[in-house]
């Protein structure tokens, strides 16, 4: 599945609820270590989740402490990884439109 696809859904979804863009950037900057030049660049390939996750400069140490269930499943007791990081990716966005702070949401 594309990236390039979902995140603009990513966007739509927190923006519904009063949330920004730039809410959606800063969690994806602190979970991969992307800044704002490289996500374009991936946006504008079309980048698969695998590889945006593959790819990322670092996977932030404390993503570890996402924990909680999307679709059905805990964050934290799913084995592969890059599911887990994608999933860790959803539960960040599903908190950012549920209104949790940001420092909250980025563990911090």
């Amino acid at each position: 599945m594309s990236f390039a696809t979902v995140y603009p859904l990513y966007i739509k979804k927190v923006e519904r609820k009063g949330r920004t863009k730039s809410e959606v950037d800063r969690i994806i900057f602190w979970l991969t270590g992307y800044d704002e030049g490289a996500l374009q660049k991936l946006i504008d390939d079309g980048t698969d989740f695998e590889q945006f996750f593959t790819g990322a400069p670092q996977i932030n140490p404390n993503a570890s402490k996402i924990t909680g269930v999307i679709c059905g499943h805990r964050v934290e007791e799913i084995e592969d990884k890059i599911v887990q990081r994608v999933r860790y990716l959803d539960k960040l966005i599903d908190e950012l439109a549920k209104g949790k702070a940001l420092e909250k949401i980025l563990r911090s």
